[in-house]
């Protein structure tokens, strides 16, 4: 007995249905920018034309600007005062040393905003003896970060009226966190039970203390303490 069907069969490999048609319309549309592109295009809109000098979304969440030094203050007073970013908090500042680089030193801020729950990241660069502006006056806890910075990268900063050490002795120099300053240091200080006093002396590497034996201490042990009581055991019913 034959039969027949009504039902069309397609040609061809097109959107044959409505869920075919719709994965398509998704698949064209344009891709609707994430929390922290629209946070980076807004603040680069802002910012005045020639004050940055590269931008980017880092490892898909991490706001990331380049500023000039020039410009630095004012990129930054206006991301903590323009109602749209506030950030009101200034979470660190940090250096980052690249040897090879003629503005060999990079001056990290991390700021953050309590109103919007976004955080952002500006970066500026500088030499050895070229400062940066101070940021003391829109964040009063930055004395503490540019002393940091000062003290472990050299790293000077213009208006900060108390740029003193704050980790290293204040007998120090050199900062330490120059990848050309030395492991060991220059100096060692230790307490001298003669003199009774602090005594500072040159770094002696005493060649005792570079010869390690690293061999397992429990190699070639037959017996671990607290296995006696076995060992006798097994001895008495032998």
């Amino acid at each position: 007995m034959a039969c027949c069907s009504s039902r069309r069969r397609s040609a061809g490999r097109g959107a044959s249905s409505v869920a075919d048609q719709t994965a398509i319309e998704t698949a064209e549309a344009p891709r609707a920018p994430t929390a922290n592109e629209a946070l980076l295009a807004a603040v680069l809109g802002a910012i005045p034309e020639g004050a940055v000098l590269g931008s980017q979304v880092a490892r898909g969440a991490e706001v990331e600007i380049r500023v000039r030094r020039e410009a630095l203050h004012a990129v930054l007073q206006m991301l903590r005062d323009d109602p749209r970013f506030a950030f009101q908090q200034c979470m660190d500042i940090c250096g980052v040393d690249w040897p090879g680089r003629p503005e060999r030193f990079e001056v990290v801020y991390n700021l953050l905003s309590m109103t919007h729950n976004h955080r952002i990241r500006v970066i500026t660069t500088t030499d050895e003896a070229t400062p940066v502006p101070t940021v003391v006056d829109l964040w009063p806890s930055a004395t503490w970060f540019e002393r940091e910075a000062w003290d472990m990268y050299g790293i000077v900063f213009e208006g900060q009226t108390d740029l003193r050490r704050i980790l290293t002795d204040y007998g120090f120099e050199g900062h330490p966190l120059r990848k050309d300053f030395p492991l060991t240091g220059f100096v060692e200080v230790r307490y001298d039970p003669e003199r009774q006093a602090v005594v500072y002396e040159p770094v002696k590497l005493t060649q005792d203390f570079r010869n390690f034996d690293f061999l397992s201490p429990w190699e070639g042990m037959t017996t671990l303490p607290g296995d006696e009581k076995v060992h006798l055991n097994r001895i008495g019913r032998e």
